[in-house]
């Protein structure tokens, strides 16, 4: 399905089959010299059929065609290495490249979902069958790497790139001032929470998640491209429900633990997910697997409030209130 949101402004919507996000949304910015496409899907036929047709519907010449990527996930990242010609330019971050470039990353998220609690089993399983696994580009793209305050410009739009890690350390949005315009990438979506994990105890993801959050705030936006899902117009009343959010979520790790001391694995058991299964033991083993990345980045989150602690339970790492 092709919509055009503004003048030279169309978004595709790239099919996920059998994933929760159900969509993405490719946007497709037209020129008279050249194109420039953000996101892309996943590296699989369904998403490659959809977008292709889109493509061809609006007569994109892919000789004359640009990319802005707007994190490492594989629903906006998996099909650039296709669709990338020799002339094409493949604008991207620095911090979620170097990830794509760690071959070991798999690895190492591995063995820290397993000192976090995460049977050894099903660890094996849920990256066995994640999409980010199983859909990515299959071969090297070269970047031009793109920070904060960086410009791209395509027919009358000229975008600003704002730094909005937390979804992952280096999404990037962008930010067009005079149209007002913000693609948000998965930074901000209409109605679903983005996923917030931590696989480093070298970060505080949800802490940055929520700075980028503030960050944004003040941007004079009438119209959000998100990554998934509808458009919108109230930026800050969506971020104000992403923080409240949070908070909520923050409390209810809280409040498991008051029970005594447990490892990341029994806390993201107990929490609430918006997910169609009736128990935690239902759900697949990828999807414990996003719902256990999110409960330790609450959990790191707390700690650095100070508001909880960790210590060793035998080969495993457990969180308990301060005294």
């Amino acid at each position: 399905m092709i919509e055009k949101i503004l003048p030279d402004l169309y978004r595709i919507e790239v099919p996920l089959p059998q994933n929760p996000l159900q969509a993405i949304n490719s946007y497709v910015i037209k020129d008279e010299g050249r194109t420039l496409i953000i996101d892309t899907g996943m590296n699989r036929p369904e998403c490659s059929s959809v977008l292709s047709s889109g493509l061809r519907e609006l007569e994109v010449d892919l000789k004359k065609t640009d990319f802005f990527i707007t994190h490492l996930h594989a629903d906006h990242l998996g099909l650039v290495s296709t669709l990338a010609t020799e002339t094409s330019t493949v604008y991207f971050n620095q911090p979620d490249a170097e990830v794509i470039n760690l071959s070991t990353n798999w690895d190492k998220n591995s063995d820290f979902a397993i000192i976090h609690g995460f049977p050894e089993e099903e660890n094996r399983r849920a990256i066995e069958n994640h999409p980010g696994r199983k859909y990515s580009s299959r071969t090297q793209v070269g970047f031009n790497i793109l920070k904060e305050g960086d410009m791209i410009s395509i027919g009358d739009y000229s975008f600003t790139c704002i730094a909005t890690p937390g979804h992952t350390k280096g999404h990037l949005c962008l930010y067009e001032p005079d149209k007002k315009i913000l693609v948000s990438g998965d930074h901000i979506l209409i109605d679903i929470t983005p996923n917030i994990s931590l696989w480093s105890d070298d970060d505080n993801p949800l802490d940055e998640y929520l700075q980028s959050l503030d960050k944004v705030y003040d941007l004079d936006i009438e119209l959000v491209l998100p990554g998934h899902r509808s458009l919108f117009q109230d930026c800050k009343g969506r971020i104000e429900e992403l923080k409240h959010h949070h908070k909520a979520r923050a409390d209810e790790v809280l409040a498991i633990l008051s029970q005594g001391a447990q490892n990341a694995y029994r806390v993201a058991s107990q929490m609430t997910w918006d997910i169609d299964y009736k128990s935690w033991e239902q759900f697949p083993p990828q999807q414990k697997w996003f719902a256990f990345g999110e409960a330790v980045s609450h959990l790191k989150y707390l700690i650095e409030k100070g508001e909880i602690e960790k210590q060793r339970q035998g080969q495993q790492i457990a969180f308990s209130l301060k005294d």
